[in-house]
């Protein structure tokens, strides 16, 4: 799913003009004609997720300074790009005060909208990583600090976010490198014991022979080496989130002993004469499934009840594939500033491949992937040549070949090619997907679309020779644009857009 922006202007035909022009560079648009409207968009609890923000500042009632004022009020970190017909340095220097990215004058030109465009994405996308470190050093982290668009995701995060509110215990399955410890750590952030410590465990990285003192604690002389006391994870989390990671490797024993500290909210330690009393909020996960190991006698059934009160399965990255151009992007500009390179962005070659990968390795494998090929690149751009482990892997979604022309002629000024958009590519020339993430077959009225908006791009808005070459009548190809909100096509009787 490519970048959203929201485009707030009372004037209808400017309106148009920059929802083409914002298309044309690969994002998806809102469309609003007051600031009201664009501060309702913002705040919705059900609107979509805005990534940021073209604002006009002169409209009625509610104008630009005061959408930027109520952004700010609500603490709101949406870029925002200003533009208005007035470009006095007085209206520059307060937007930018006020909390603009960037300020475009009207008519503002394509290469110009997407530079700014481009430019404030990865600036708010690299705040949002150092946010997002800084908030999980400190132990702050929330589930707005989560990278995620999918619909898969929706139904998961609403239930993290319930049970951030209680003290139920959370059991997360799903494959390795999801995010699991993140959902973890959104769920202790997002809670009542925020203050409190998060204590996180890998139980499956724990010798068989230690388990007891890591988790319980043991008294000194308990055992051969033991030179002094260790309180033990629990009393180390006591009034905060206790996280076992893979917890189904824990050995039999040691679960034994874990069920009774959590029937009897107490622990004994190695060695100990009488049990602790601990207050601990129990967060577990594991990349297998739970039952399974019940079933096979290596889990204990009365513990697996214990810990799977409220079960999270967090959906693997080939599941959520829309969730890609957004981890990208994120990963791309913090490993860039980290490493001190000057790429700012992916081409659309390289993106078009990646999102439609399976990444057996989830989110870690993707983020490994970038920090790669942010080292190794030599240009000021990811190409597919930069992920050589990956460029070599099948194309996993049913293609139909087509011409192999790019949607647009390099030697055009006026327009973005797919290998200049940043990060949210058009769609992929030469190619069609026929198949949807979930691999059900898309509806025809999609790929219909799809094939409509590729040939308007592909023939530079001559419609006379798109509706030629799409062998249907000019009325039918307008109609057909009228129904689907296709942009590309600027009037009707013999008028040609260029």
């Amino acid at each position: 799913m490519a970048a959203s922006i929201l485009i707030a202007d009372d004037d209808a035909v400017a309106r148009r003009l920059v929802e083409n022009m914002v298309q044309k560079c690969g994002y998806e648009t809102v469309v609003v004609d007051s600031g009201d409207a664009a501060i309702a968009a913002l705040t919705a609890p059900d609107a979509p997720a805005i990534d940021g923000v073209i604002l006009d500042l002169v409209m009625p009632g509610l104008d630009g300074m005061g959408v930027l004022a109520k952004m700010r009020e609500a603490g709101l970190n949406v870029p925002v790009i200003v533009q208005t017909a007035h470009g006095g340095i007085d209206n520059v220097i307060s937007a930018m005060r006020a909390g603009a990215a960037d300020f475009v004058v009207k008519p503002v030109g394509l290469e110009r909208l997407q530079v700014s465009l481009r430019n404030a994405l990865n600036v708010s996308a690299l705040k949002g990583e150092l946010q997002r470190i800084r908030h999980s050093r400190e132990g702050r982290l929330t589930f707005s600090d989560i990278i995620t668009r999918a619909e898969a995701m929706a139904p998961v995060m609403r239930a993290a976010q319930k049970a951030a509110n209680s003290s139920i215990p959370v059991l997360i399955e799903g494959e390795s490198g999801v995010g699991k410890e993140m959902f973890a750590r959104a769920i202790h952030g997002s809670g009542e014991r925020k203050a409190k410590p998060f204590v996180a465990v890998n139980c499956g990285a724990i010798p068989d022979n230690l388990v007891e003192s890591i988790l319980f604690g043991h008294e000194k002389g308990a055992f051969t080496g033991a030179t002094e006391r260790h309180m033990g994870k629990f009393v180390e989390a006591h009034g905060g989130t206790l996280f076992l990671d893979e917890v189904s490797e824990l050995p039999l024993a040691a679960q034994v002993k874990l069920l009774r500290a959590l029937q009897e909210g107490a622990v004994e330690a190695v060695g100990g004469r009488k049990p602790v009393k601990v207050d601990v909020r129990i967060v577990s996960a594991t990349n297998r499934k739970l039952l399974e190991r019940v079933k096979q006698g290596h889990f204990r059934e009365d513990l697996f009840y214990r810990l799977h009160v409220l079960p999270l399965t967090i959906p693997s990255l080939r599941a959520r594939r829309e969730d890609i151009p957004h981890l990208l992007r994120h990963f791309l500009v913090r490993f860039a500033a980290e490493e001190n390179r000057q790429i700012a962005s992916i081409s659309g070659e390289a993106m078009a491949h990646l999102a439609q990968l399976d990444w057996p390795g989830n989110i870690r494998q993707l983020e490994n992937a970038v920090y790669r090929a942010v080292v190794m690149s030599d240009g000021d751009q990811l190409g597919l040549s930069d992920f050589p482990l990956l460029a070599s892997q099948p194309h996993p979604i049913t293609e139909i070949p087509t011409a192999p022309l790019m949607l647009e002629p390099a030697a055009t000024p006026s327009v973005v090619s797919g290998n200049e958009i940043p990060i949210a590519p058009l769609p992929t020339a030469g190619t069609l997907a026929m198949l949807t993430p979930t691999g059900e077959v898309r509806p025809l009225e999609d790929m219909e679309n799809e094939i409509i908006r590729f040939a308007i791009s592909h023939y530079r808005g001559q419609m006379s020779e798109v509706a030629r070459r799409l062998k249907i009548g000019r009325s039918t190809l307008y109609r057909k644009l009228d129904e689907a909100g296709v942009p590309g096509h600027g009037g009707k009787s013999g008028e040609e857009t260029h």
